[in-house]
C-alpha cells in the first residue's frame, strides 16, 4: 500500500487529521528534574508508551532526524527500533527537510529501502533534481517545504510582495513534479500563508509544522478555528495537523488527544454546515515583531469598527472617527478574541460579580460571566417606573466587590457613573476595566476618583497598528493622534 493510500485510510479508520512528533526532544516530555541527562533507553520507553497511547486517535507519526542524530548511532538505532514498533498501518513521515541533492540517492535509499518510512520532508530551493530521486519510489511520499513561521524567513518567503511571493512560486512550480499522491506541501502555522497555499494548490495534502509553542496555541478554538479554515480543502480534508507537545506530557494522553481530536471533528461539521452569514476572517500581512492583539484590531477595523468622518460622541464631543463595537456581537471569532482579551486581565483582579455598563458592554459582561463562571450584575441606565423599580439588575450582597467593565472610555463620566451607582447599593467597586482607551489623561481621572482603570487597548495602539499595516493614511494616522492628545 502507498503512502497517500494508508493515509487515507488511517484517517478513515480513526477519524483523525492528527500526527503525533515522536521525537527524544527534552523541551517536550517531563523527565526528573534532577537528571542532567536522559538516557536513550529512557526515551525509547517514553517514545513507545506515547505510540501505545495514541496509535488509536491519531492518522501519523512525524519522526525529526536531527534530534536523533543528535543522540550520536545510540539515536540512529532508536530510530529504526521507534519505526519498527509503530504500527505498519500507520504511516511514518520523517522531517528531514533534506536539501544537499550530491546524496538525495543514498538518502532516499536509506530512508525508503532500508528504514522502511513513508514520507520524507524536503527542502526543494535546488529545484527538481532535489526531489526526483525520492519520487522514483512510487509507493512513497514527499513533503515540500514551502513557508515556514520562523519570522526572521519572511523577508525571504514573501519576496517581493505576499501576494507574489518566493513561497507561491516555488508551490506553483511544484504542482508540475508529482502527482497528488506522490507530493505534498509544508507549511508553517500561519493562517494568512495557509490560506495563500491552499488557494494556490487546492488539491494538494498540507503538513502544518510548528514548534512547541505554536503548536500548544491550537488547544484554544480562536487559534484552532482560522488554522482550519484557511488549510482544509473543500472535502474539509486534506490537512494534519500535529498533537501539541503538552498533551504528551499528561497522565492520559489517550483522553486529551481524543478530546482535542473531537474538537476538530467538530468544528470541520459545523464549518460545512455553518451559516455563510458568519464569515471567517483573516490576516493578510505578516509582520516581523510579535505584538498582542495585532490581528484583533486588524479585524475590527476590516469588519467596520473603525471608520471615518465627523461623529458625534456620546459626550458630545465631535471626533474625526468613530469606534462602534456593536457590531462584534454578530461575528462570533473576533467577540470570543475580545471576551478572552479582557479575560486575561480579570483573571489577576479579584473580584465576586462582573458588572456591565449599559449597553454597550453588557454582551462582553455576559460572555465573561459564562467563561470566568462568575455572577454579573448591571446598573441600570434609567430606573423604570414599573415593575420592580431596581436601580441594579440581578442577584447581590452588600459588601461584595465588583470589576467593572465597559467598552470605550473616552471621558470616564459614564462608567464611573455606573460604579457610583454600585456602590450607592453598598458594593465595594475598585478596578474598571475597559477594551479601548481613548487616552487624554482618562487613566489618570479614574485614579483621582478611586478607581484602578485596566485597559486591552489603546487608540494610541490602534493607530500604530492600521498605520503600520497600510490600512490608514498618514493623515488619518495623525487625526488619532491629534485627538489622543487633546485633554
Amino acid at each position: 500500500m502507498n503512502f497517500f493510500d494508508k493515509l487515507i485510510a488511517a484517517i478513515e479508520r480513526n477519524q483523525s487529521l492528527l500526527y503525533v512528533a515522536l521525537d527524544p526532544n527534552p523541551e517536550c516530555y517531563s523527565f526528573n528534574p534532577d537528571q542532567s541527562v536522559i538516557t536513550v533507553e529512557q526515551w525509547h520507553n517514553e517514545l513507545k508508551s506515547i505510540v501505545a497511547q495514541t496509535v488509536d486517535v491519531v492518522c501519523a507519526y512525524k519522526l525529526t532526524l536531527g534530534f536523533y542524530q543528535a543522540l550520536g548511532w545510540q539515536g540512529i538505532q532508536l530510530l529504526e527500533q521507534i519505526v519498527q514498533f509503530i504500527p505498519s498501518d500507520l504511516p511514518i513521515i520523517l522531517d528531514a527537510k533534506y536539501g544537499d541533492i550530491n546524496s538525495s540517492n543514498v538518502f532516499a535509499q536509506l530512508i525508503f529501502e532500508q528504514w522502511k518510512i513513508d514520507a520524507c520532508t524536503v527542502s526543494a530551493y535546488t529545484g527538481l533534481d532535489q526531489l526526483t530521486p525520492f519520487l522514483v519510489y512510487p509507493d512513497k511520499a514527499v513533503f515540500v517545504l514551502c513557508a515556514t513561521s520562523n519570522p526572521s524567513a519572511t523577508i525571504l518567503q514573501e519576496y517581493p510582495t505576499p501576494e507574489q511571493s518566493l513561497y507561491l512560486q516555488l508551490v506553483q512550480e511544484t504542482q508540475t513534479w508529482g502527482t497528488l499522491e506522490q507530493l505534498g506541501l509544508e507549511v508553517g502555522m500561519m493562517a494568512d500563508t495557509l490560506a495563500r497555499v491552499r488557494k494556490t494548490a487546492p488539491e494538494r495534502l498540507i503538513l502544518l509544522e510548528g514548534d512547541r509553542s505554536e503548536e500548544n496555541d491550537l488547544i484554544e478554538e480562536s487559534e484552532l478555528t482560522p488554522i482550519l479554515a484557511a488549510g482544509l480543502n473543500q472535502n474539509r480534508e486534506g490537512l494534519l495537523l500535529p498533537v501539541p507537545s503538552c498533551f504528551l506530557e499528561a497522565e492520559n494522553i489517550t483522553q486529551v488527544v481524543t478530546e482535542f481530536r473531537d474538537k476538530i471533528n467538530k468544528i470541520r461539521s459545523q464549518d460545512v454546515q455553518g451559516s455563510p452569514t458568519c464569515n471567517l476572517w483573516l490576516p493578510d500581512i505578516c509582520f516581523l515583531e510579535h505584538q498582542p492583539h495585532r490581528n484583533l484590531i486588524l479585524q475590527l477595523y476590516d469588519i467596520g469598527c473603525i471608520i471615518f468622518g465627523e461623529h458625534v460622541q456620546s459626550s458630545g464631543e465631535i471626533f474625526p472617527y468613530y469606534v462602534d463595537l456593536r457590531r462584534i456581537i454578530s461575528i462570533p471569532q473576533i467577540f470570543h478574541k475580545i471576551v478572552s482579551a479582557y479575560a486575561d486581565i480579570l483573571e489577576d483582579l479579584e473580584f465576586d460579580r462582573i458588572a456591565g455598563i449599559p449597553y454597550g458592554s453588557l454582551p462582553t459582561a455576559t460572555g465573561l460571566a459564562l467563561r470566568m463562571e462568575r455572577p454579573m450584575i448591571f446598573p441600570r441606565k434609567e430606573v423604570k417606573s414599573y415593575g420592580t423599580g431596581r436601580l441594579i439588575e440581578g442577584h447581590f450582597q452588600a459588601g461584595e466587590k465588583i470589576v467593572v467593565v465597559d467598552d470605550i472610555l473616552i471621558t470616564g463620566n459614564s462608567v464611573m457613573r455606573g460604579a457610583e451607582k454600585l456602590k450607592s447599593a453598598g458594593l465595594e467597586v475598585e478596578d474598571i476595566v475597559v477594551f479601548i482607551d481613548h487616552g487624554r489623561g482618562v487613566m489618570d481621572k479614574l485614579k483621582s476618583n478611586g478607581y484602578q482603570g485596566y485597559t486591552v487597548l489603546s487608540l494610541a495602539e490602534i493607530a500604530d497598528t492600521l498605520y503600520q499595516a497600510n490600512r490608514i493614511s498618514s493623515q488619518e494616522f495623525d487625526l488619532f493622534q491629534e485627538s489622543t492628545a487633546q485633554t
